[in-house]
């Protein structure tokens, strides 16, 4: 897929962290509705969600989870600070990283190596292992990396996608240098829409919280909105606020879909805890796995409970022991 308009009558863009060859631009393309349309090569999260906001594209693909590093900071607090996004999806890339460099290279040649801050410590211990006495050059991509090869000579070599040859001459001293096989990178699409898409009995909440206070237990008042409502959270991670130390937001990704009872229920019990909520969106979980809780937090028990104390309210006679 290409930067260019396919077909010329495409209208539609969605930006992107290029250039092309980026895991980014891998994650885009499981997006049946981006293709064919109009892809923005931009160099930062920033750049994306600014390209969103002011409506020089649809959505936008950006990474917020990596299963080694964790969290994606920038993006966490680029949605904790600009209003009005939503996610509508997920996507998994699985990360592998070459070693590239410029044609007649050899692995004995290399004394620096431009990476991605990420990348470079995701293959640290093979990097160490192999070029023991290396230098590292920070990069703004890993297409970014392989492609300043061309532009000077301070590097020689670079940490790259496995796919970076099919862009660009460059010969690989090594393949699947990172640390872990198991490495996965997870991106959400991001957009204006206030539409919520429908619930498939595997997806995903996410928000970000703000406590009241700083005292003892007021994360554990946060987290018990969830867990006394039979939610489980695959993420909670904590960021500076910034206005004072100690200070802190949480970024929640919780199981199940706002329209599930329970989770509704528990977003209410948050709202009312928390000075400042930020409902980021409800989407289908990129695994499909669907959500398991236990039977007592079913739909119908909460609806059942809400009747039950309407007819208590209204004065109707009761029909259970």
């Amino acid at each position: 897929m290409s930067d260019a308009v396919e077909p010329a009558a495409a209208t539609e863009s969605y930006s992107y962290l290029g250039p092309r060859g980026t895991f980014t631009e891998a994650a885009l393309a499981q997006v049946p509705d981006a293709r064919g349309k109009v892809w923005r090569s931009v160099n930062n999260v920033g750049e994306a969600l600014d390209d969103v906001v002011s409506g020089r594209s649809v959505a936008a693909m950006i990474a917020i989870e990596n299963s080694i590093e964790g969290g994606v900071s920038a993006t966490q607090d680029a949605l904790a600070n600009i209003p009005n996004l939503r996610i509508v999806g997920e996507y998994l890339v699985k990360v592998q990283f070459v070693l590239v460099a410029r044609p007649g290279t050899t692995l004995g040649d290399v004394k620096v190596v431009n990476a991605h801050p990420v990348a470079y410590t995701q293959c640290h211990h093979w990097l160490d292992a192999n070029l023991p006495s290396h230098g590292h050059i920070p990069a703004t991509s890993n297409v970014a990396a392989a492609a300043s090869l061309f532009e000077n000579e301070l590097a020689d070599a670079a940490v790259a996608p496995p796919g970076i040859v099919d862009h660009y001459d460059l010969d690989v001293l090594a393949e699947n240098i990172g640390d872990n096989d198991n490495a996965v990178t997870r991106f959400v699409l991001v957009s204006k829409t206030t539409t919520i898409p429908p619930r498939t009995g595997a997806d995903k909440t996410s928000l970000i919280v703000e406590l009241p206070d700083d005292r003892a237990g007021a994360l554990l008042e946060l987290l018990e909105q969830f867990s006394t409502r039979g939610v489980n959270m695959s993420l909670l991670e904590s960021r500076p606020i910034g206005d004072a130390l100690g200070r802190y937001r949480f970024v929640i990704d919780a199981d199940g879909h706002i329209l599930d009872e329970r989770v509704a229920d528990s977003l209410l019990g948050v709202r009312r805890f928390s000075p400042k909520v930020i409902f980021l969106g409800s989407y289908p979980r990129a695994d499909k796995a669907p959500i398991e809780y236990i039977p007592r937090y079913d739909d119908d028990v909460f609806i059942e409970a809400r009747d039950w104390l309407r007819g208590v309210i209204s004065g109707e006679p009761s029909t259970s022991s």
